[in-house]
């Protein structure tokens, strides 16, 4: 049995961490769906800007925006509205038949309404009912600003991808947002079945920013044991984090409050592991993979990562594995003197910046096929 397959066995979806019209026109997409497991797919500025610049298959569609007299902006979000609404009807067969769990592809607001909330809600509001369809995901950044967005949102009735998470404790009021949305969407007479939701961890950066911090706290170490015990911890702090966020998950959707909404038919919020591509050489390419299977998630997985991992992946139920040790980890970490809340803070911030400057970019190279095509 395919390895791809046996994550879906063990109860995690796999998806797709990108889009682009030739993956479309190709058939590429469809045949991922029928031969490779994938059940949904993910888009984000990056991947749209990597997209445009490096395709002419774009270039109809920005001439026919440019002969409307569209902005930039507009051009992009007729063009990425175009790709995910096509990807999600080759997804809809699936969310048919897995009742709206699955079948799921994502689009996100503009990066510039990270910190603004009620230009979040108008942004989600006008994605969804230009998408319609009932498995397209609006993307949410997990901010503080996000959050009553998420609320809102969910309350609206569209179902939301929330994204930039990386501290347990934004990812547990992110979920206490989702369950009060879906409270009140169902007190207004809303099908709580319609209406889901997925929280994106991101988990490589994690390690990418707190390994160079232990490493320079291994610089200044005092003594070799010192040295040894921050240079030990290398490499462990994401999966631990992920670990001890499943088990929140666990947690609030386990309550007495989920349960009302479970019993009308309401859907948790899956955890959704998010940047799993290995960015240090000296760890596994499918470290982030292997490590965090487990039921009621989902992994959105970049290409070349996804190739690895059919090539010579591993699968076994790791997410519960060592969960006293993520702890342990997590305590390590803060008697090496490094704050795991300044760190994903800082992540959170930078993370905003640079989906802010892929759209630039990205805006960019749509104007620039626009004075080409002029």
């Amino acid at each position: 049995m395919k390895a791809t397959q046996q994550l879906h066995n063990l109860g995690q979806s796999l998806w797709l961490d990108n889009i682009t019209r030739d993956l479309l026109d190709s058939g590429t997409l469809r045949k991922y769906i029928q031969e490779l497991s994938v059940t949904g797919l993910t888009s984000n500025p990056t991947i749209f800007d990597h997209a445009i610049k490096n395709s002419a298959t774009y270039d109809p569609a920005i001439r026919a925006g440019l002969r409307k007299g569209s902005a930039a902006e507009e051009v992009f979000f007729n063009l990425a509205l175009e790709d995910i609404t096509r990807a999600a009807d080759l997804f809809q067969p699936i969310h048919e038949r897995t009742n709206g769990t699955d079948g799921w592809a994502s689009i996100e607001v503009s990066p510039t309404f990270a910190h603004d909330t009620a230009s979040t809600i108008a942004a989600a509001k006008d994605l969804y009912g230009r998408a319609k369809r009932p498995n397209v995901y609006i993307k949410i950044p997990g901010t503080t600003e996000g959050l009553p967005a998420i609320e809102e949102a969910i309350f609206a009735g569209i179902s939301v991808n929330v994204t930039l998470l990386f501290s347990q404790d934004v990812y547990e009021n992110v979920a206490r947002a989702y369950i009060a949305g879906l409270e009140e969407f169902v007190k207004k007479g809303g099908d709580a079945g319609r209406v889901a939701s997925v929280a994106s961890f991101f988990v490589s950066r994690i390690d990418t920013l707190v390994d160079t911090m232990l490493a320079e706290r291994a610089k200044n170490a005092k003594t070799p044991a010192d040295q040894a015990f921050a240079l030990g911890l290398q490499g462990k702090v994401a999966i631990a984090n992920a670990k001890l966020a499943y088990q929140s998950y666990k947690k609030i959707f386990g309550d007495a409050r989920w349960q009302a909404l479970a019993s009308r038919g309401g859907q948790t919020q899956r955890v959704l592991w998010a940047s799993t591509g290995t960015k240090n050489p000296a760890f596994s390419d499918v470290l982030y993979v292997e490590e965090l299977i487990g039921p009621d998630t989902v992994n959105t997985i970049p290409p070349a990562t996804y190739d690895a991992f059919r090539d010579h992946g591993h699968v076994r139920a790791s997410l519960e594995e060592g969960v006293p040790e993520a702890r342990q980890t997590m305590e390590n970490l803060a008697r090496t003197g490094i704050s795991m809340k300044e760190a994903t803070d800082r992540l959170t911030g930078e993370g905003v910046k640079l989906f802010e400057e892929a759209f630039d970019k990205l805006l960019a190279a749509v104007e620039e096929r626009v004075k080409k095509a002029s």
